[in-house]
């Protein structure tokens, strides 16, 4: 999370039962860590900025066998996640990904085609047949932790993937939603964001 106030009671007050939020705060500015706090999420601070870094803190704080990761800038339906964490629960995958249907407006045209280039190169290297390597997804905390995931900036999604391909976890992905997100966008609703988010990911690929 940073500056997501907007967004926060929607996508805080549509999480299903069973389900546990935590909310990790990567620097707002914007009060969203009290917002957060009073619908009744879990905050957690990562002084350190960066997508992985704060996805790393959330999986230290979770206590629950499988974990669920997701973007709180209302762009996805907290009510899809049983349907992505549901093949890891049931013990017929290992990891999750939900592959965004994106309504129109919601997925610039320069995101979407580096999201394809990189998920053509999961393909090529590591024979994962995704179509997406979106936001949502599950999987088991401890094997999660046990992956030695490094990277603490954007290639973090492309980091998991490579190394549960690596590890022989079993890899799926389930459409999802995906709309058009609250805010501003700080990342790759930019083109200059998803160059930054391309640079990451290329130095996880070398």
């Amino acid at each position: 999370m940073l500056d997501e106030a907007a967004a926060l009671p929607t996508v805080l007050g549509r999480m299903p039962p069973g389900f546990r939020p935590i909310v990790v705060d990567n620097g707002s500015t914007d009060g969203s860590p009290a917002i957060a706090a009073e619908l009744g999420a879990l905050v957690i601070a990562e002084p350190c900025r960066g997508f992985g870094a704060a996805c790393w803190a959330g999986l230290q704080a979770a206590s629950a066998d499988v974990v669920c990761f997701m973007d709180a800038d209302g762009s996805l339906e907290p009510g899809d996640l049983p349907r992505v964490a549901g093949p890891v629960v049931e013990g017929r995958a290992d990891l999750v990904l939900g592959a965004r249907q994106a309504e129109p407006g919601a997925w610039p045209l320069h995101a979407r085609v580096a999201n394809r280039v990189l998920a053509l190169e999961l393909r090529r290297r590591a024979r994962v047949e995704l179509t997406d390597l979106g936001p949502m997804r599950a999987a088991p905390r401890a094997a999660l932790l046990d992956l030695g995931l490094a990277d603490r900036r954007f290639g973090w999604p492309l980091e998991m993937v490579l190394r549960a391909a690596a590890a022989g976890w079993r890899i799926a992905e389930i459409p999802i939603p995906y709309h058009e997100r609250r805010g501003r966008s700080k990342v790759t609703g930019t083109a200059a964001g998803t160059l930054r988010v391309m640079r990451d990911m290329a130095r996880v690929l070398a």
